[in-house]
C-alpha cells in the first residue's frame, strides 16, 4: 500500500446509513448478524460511489464495549466478510475506543485495554482484514494500546486517527502535535484525525498534522455539526461542500480521505471527483527531533531544552526516604516545583536496590503525568523497568539511557524502537569510559550506527558524552566540550549532559556549574539535564537562548528580567488552593487535616474548597486546563471533603442529590461518568442511572429518591429524540430541573426538548447544580 502515489478513497459513515433499521438500544455491530444484507448494501454503495477502501462494521466489537447478543468473534468474523463481499480493494478492520477511561484518570488498565484490542484484531485480521483502522481516540494512550496491540499481533498496515475540538485537542486535552509525532513514531502506518467537525473547520488541525506526522496523514471529518430537525438528524454540510474542503486537503498534502458521521454515498462521489482532477503531492515528512507528553510536545529543534534533575535519588536523602515509604506526594511536588522552575523535560529515576524498580517507576510515571504536562525522560539502568513505564506512558518519552556495550544495545534499543521513544546513548563500552574525546566520538558512533540498522532514525537519538569531576578528572572537562562539539558536527546528533557531575566534590559548586554550562552550550549541549531550582542554572540558559536566536527579540528574557523581579517562591505545602490546582491529593488531605483545627468544616467547604473548585471550573473553560487537570483538581478536592467527613462528628454535611443517566437507545456513558466524579467531588450525592436508560426508570428513581436536579447525557443524535421523551415524562409526573448534555446536544436542543439547563461539558454542570442548590 504506497500512500504517497496515489490518493486512497475511504467509505463514508455506517452508522448514518442504518440508523433508521437499527432497533433502537441495539449494538451497530449485531447488524451484522440480523441484517447483513443491508450493511452489505452499504459497503456496495461505497464502492459504487468510489471508495477504494470501505470499513467493516466492527467499531465497538471489543470486549469492553460490546453488549450485542451474539457472540463477538461471530460478530467481527461476518463484519469483515460482508465488507470484503463489496469488491473494494482493500478492506479496514474498525477499531474504535473502549468507552471507558484508561488509569489514571479511569479504572481500565492500559494491559486490559490492550488485550481486549489484540482479540478484536486478530479475529479481524484472520478472517481477512487488509488494513487495520484505528479510529475516534480521544486519549492518546487509548490510541497507543490499540497501535502496540496491532503491531503486536499482525503486519497489516495500521491507520491511527483522533478526534479533535475547535480548540485543536481531543475532549481529554490531546494536542494535535503530540498526537502526531507519538503516533507517527510508534509505527503507524497512516495517522489522522476523524469525527467531531466537519472539513473546513479541521482544516487548522490537519496542517497541523502534517507540519508534524512523520507518515501520511489522513482525514475522514463529519458532514458538519448535527441538529436534530422535525424528529431527524440533519447536517449542513452538503456532499460539494464536503469535496471543495476535501480538495484543499489533497493540496495541502493529505493523500488519503474519507468520511465520518453524517457522509453518505454522495460525499463520497464528490470527494472522488475532486481527487481524479489532482495529482498527489505528499506533505514532507517531519524530521525534526521531537518529545511529547498527551499535552505538550517539546520540539529540540527550536530552543535549548532544560530536563530537570531532581526526580533521581541518587544523592538526595529526601527523595530516598519519600520512594521507600512510597511517599508519592513528595515526588509529585518536585515534578511540579521543577516545571515552575522552568524545566523543559521531567527525568524520572527509581533506581534503589532495596525498591521493585519497576513497579515504582510505572508508578511514578503515572502520577507525575496528572500534575505535570512536561514530557518525561524515564530513567533507569533495568530494560524491564523501562519496558514497563514507557508501555504505559503517554506520549513520545526519552529512554534514558543506551551504552555502547553490546549487551545493553541488544537490550534497550529494540524497547526504543518497539515504543517510538527517543533514547540517551552514553559513550562508555566494555572498556568504560574512554580519556580522549575521539574514543567517546567512537562509541556515539557505534550507537547510532547500531539504532539505525533497528530502523530508529539519528534524529531520535541524543548523545550524552559523559561529565565526570572536575575535582579529580580536570583533563576530562575539555575532553568532554571537544567530544560535544564532534558529535554535533559529525552525526548531527542532539547532545545532552548531567552537568551537576562537573562540580562533585569541590566548594561553591554552584559557580563551577554555571561556568560549565556556559562552556557546554557553547560546544553545542541541547538538553542539559541539570536542577532548574537554580537561578544561575536558569539564568545561564535564558542568557544563551538570546544569544544563540532562540529567544526571538529576547522576548522571553525581557520578560523575566526586565524589572528585576526575584523569582516567586515555590508554594508552600499546605497551600490548600495551590495543592487542588496541582491536583496534588495526599497533600491535600493533609493541609484540611490541619484546618480542621482551627476552622469549621462549613467554612473550609464554602471559602476554600468550593471557590477553588470553581476557579479550576474557569481555567477549563478559558482552555488553560484540560479535562486531566479538570479530573485531578476534583479528586484532590475530594481528598478534603473526604478528610473532614472522617474527622467531623456526623460525618460532612450531606450532599444534595443529583440523578445522571444516559437516555435510552444509547449506550454511550463516558462522558456521563466524568460529569458524575466531578459532582461528587463538589460534595453532592449521585445517583447513577447507568446507560440506556427508558424514560419510566428515569422518573421512577427521580420519585424515590426526591431528586431535585437530573441530568441526561447523548452522545448520538438518533437517542436525541429518547432525551426529550424523558424530559416530557419527567415535567408530568416530578417537579425537578433538568440539564441535559452529552456531544450531539446543544444549546438549541436543549430549548427545543423543554431542558432547563445545556450543560455543555462537566464544569458547566457542576455550576448549573451550584444555582439550583444556591450555592452560586
Amino acid at each position: 500500500m504506497k500512500l504517497n502515489d496515489n490518493f486512497l478513497i475511504l467509505d463514508g459513515a455506517m452508522g448514518t446509513m442504518v440508523q433508521d433499521i437499527l432497533p433502537v438500544g441495539e449494538a451497530p455491530e449485531m447488524l451484522n448478524i440480523t441484517n447483513p444484507d443491508a450493511v452489505l448494501a452499504v459497503h456496495r454503495a461505497y464502492v459504487q460511489a468510489g471508495a477504494d477502501a470501505v470499513t467493516a462494521n466492527t467499531f465497538g466489537a471489543n470486549r469492553i464495549k460490546y453488549r450485542g447478543t451474539a457472540p463477538l468473534r461471530d460478530v467481527i468474523e461476518r463484519g469483515v466478510r460482508l465488507a470484503k463481499q463489496a469488491g473494494a480493494k482493500y478492506t479496514m478492520l474498525d477499531v474504535g475506543p473502549t468507552g471507558t477511561l484508561l488509569q489514571p484518570l479511569g479504572t481500565l488498565t492500559v494491559e486490559d485495554a490492550i488485550d481486549a484490542f489484540r482479540e478484536q484484531i486478530e479475529i479481524g485480521v484472520a478472517a481477512g482484514a487488509d488494513v487495520v483502522l484505528i479510529e475516534t481516540m480521544t486519549d492518546l494512550l487509548e490510541a497507543k494500546a490499540a497501535l502496540l496491540a496491532a503491531k503486536e499481533v499482525c503486519d497489516k498496515p495500521v491507520f491511527v486517527s483522533m478526534s479533535f475540538q475547535e480548540n485543536g485537542r481531543t475532549f481529554l486535552g490531546v494536542d494535535a502535535a503530540s498526537a502526531a509525532v507519538t503516533l507517527s513514531s510508534l509505527g503507524a502506518d497512516a495517522v489522522g484525525m476523524n469525527c467531531s467537525l466537519g472539513p473546513k473547520e479541521l482544516l487548522p488541525t490537519v496542517q497541523t498534522f502534517l507540519q508534524y506526522a512523520s507518515v501520511p496523514v489522513f482525514v475522514q471529518p463529519n458532514a458538519g455539526l448535527p441538529s436534530i430537525q422535525n424528529g431527524e438528524t440533519v447536517y449542513t454540510v452538503t456532499p460539494e461542500d464536503f469535496a471543495e474542503a476535501a480538495g484543499k486537503m489533497l493540496d495541502m498534502g493529505v493523500t488519503v480521505v474519507g468520511g465520518c458521521c453524517g457522509t453518505t454515498p454522495d460525499f463520497i462521489r464528490a470527494v472522488r471527483a475532486a481527487a481524479d482532477k489532482r495529482t498527489p503531492s505528499p506533505a514532507k515528512p517531519f524530521c525534526g527531533a521531537a518529545v511529547s507528553s498527551a499535552s505538550r510536545c517539546v520540539m529540540l529543534d527550536e530552543r535549548t531544552v532544560v530536563i530537570g534533575e531532581r526526580i533521581n535519588p541518587t544523592g538526595k536523602k529526601k527523595l530516598q526516604a519519600a520512594l521507600r515509604k512510597m511517599d508519592v506526594e513528595y515526588v509529585l511536588s518536585e515534578a511540579i516545583a521543577q516545571k515552575n522552575a522552568g524545566a523543559d523535560i521531567l527525568d524520572v529515576n527509581a533506581g534503589l536496590p532495596d525498591l521493585d524498580e519497576a513497579a515504582v517507576l510505572s508508578r511514578l510515571v503515572d502520577e507525575i503525568q496528572t500534575v505535570s504536562d512536561l514530557p518525561l525522560q524515564i530513567d533507569s539502568a533495568d530494560p524491564a523497568a523501562l519496558e514497563q513505564a514507557v508501555r504505559r506512558y503517554r506520549g513520545k518519552p526519552i529512554i534514558n539511557s543506551v551504552s555502547g556495550k553490546a549487551e545493553s544495545m541488544a537490550k534497550v534499543l529494540p524497547i526504543v524502537k518497539k515504543y517510538g521513544t527517543a533514547v540517551v546513548g552514553l559513550t562508555l563500552d566494555e572498556n568504560g569510559i574512554a580519556a580522549t574525546a575521539e574514543a567517546r566520538f567512537a562509541v556515539a558512533e557505534k550507537i547510532v550506527r547500531t539504532a539505525e540498522s533497528l530502523g530508529i532514525p539519528r534524529r531520535d537519538v541524543y548523545i550524552d558524552c559523559l561529565v565526570l569531576t572536575a575535582s579529580t578528572n580536570q583533563d576530562s572537562v575539555m575532553e568532554t566540550l571537544r567530544a560535544v562539539r564532534m558529535v554535533k558536527e559529525k552525526l548531527g546528533c542532539k547532545t545532552v549532559l548531567g552537568v551537576s557531575n562537573i562540580s562533585f566534590g569541590l566548594p561553591a559548586r554552584e559557580q563551577v556549574n554555571r561556568v560549565f554550562l556556559a562552556a557546554a552550550l557553547a560546544a553545542g549541549l541541547d538538553l542539559p539535564i541539570l536542577n532548574p531550582a537554580s537561578e544561575a542554572n536558569m539564568d545561564t540558559v535564558r542568557a544563551f537562548r538570546v544569544l544563540h536566536g532562540e529567544d526571538a527579540g529576547a522576548k522571553d528574557y525581557i520578560a523575566r528580567y526586565a524589572d528585576a523581579v526575584p523569582a516567586v517562591p515555590a508554594q508552600k505545602t499546605d497551600d490548600l488552593r495551590a495543592l487542588i490546582l496541582n491536583g496534588q491529593k495526599g497533600g491535600v488531605r493533609e493541609a484540611v487535616r490541619r484546618l480542621l483545627q482551627t476552622e469549621p468544616p462549613e467554612k473550609i467547604i464554602n471559602e476554600r474548597l468550593i471557590p477553588v473548585l470553581d476557579e479550576v471550573g474557569e481555567k477549563f473553560e478559558r482552555g488553560e486546563f484540560f479535562l486531566p487537570q479538570l479530573l485531578g483538581a476534583a479528586q484532590a478536592a475530594k481528598e478534603g471533603f473526604d478528610a473532614i467527613a472522617a474527622q467531623t462528628v456526623g460525618g460532612a454535611p450531606q450532599g444534595e442529590k443529583i440523578s445522571l443517566a444516559t437516555v435510552q437507545g444509547d449506550i454511550h456513558d463516558i462522558g456521563k461518568n466524568i460529569v458524575k466524579m466531578l459532582l461528587q467531588n463538589y460534595g453532592y450525592d449521585v445517583i447513577d442511572l447507568g446507560k440506556d436508560v427508558p424514560p419510566e426508570t428515569v422518573v421512577a428513581e427521580t420519585k424515590a429518591q426526591n431528586v431535585k436536579l437530573v441530568g441526561l447525557c447523548a452522545l448520538m443524535t438518533t437517542t436525541v429524540p429518547s432525551m426529550e421523551r424523558t424530559i416530557k415524562l419527567l415535567r408530568a409526573q416530578t417537579d425537578c430541573e433538568i440539564m441535559v448534555g452529552g456531544a450531539v446536544v446543544t444549546q438549541a436542543d436543549a430549548d427545543r426538548i423543554g431542558a432547563d439547563y445545556y450543560g455543555k461539558d462537566a464544569a458547566e454542570a457542576a455550576r448549573i447544580a451550584e444555582k439550583v442548590f444556591g450555592k452560586e
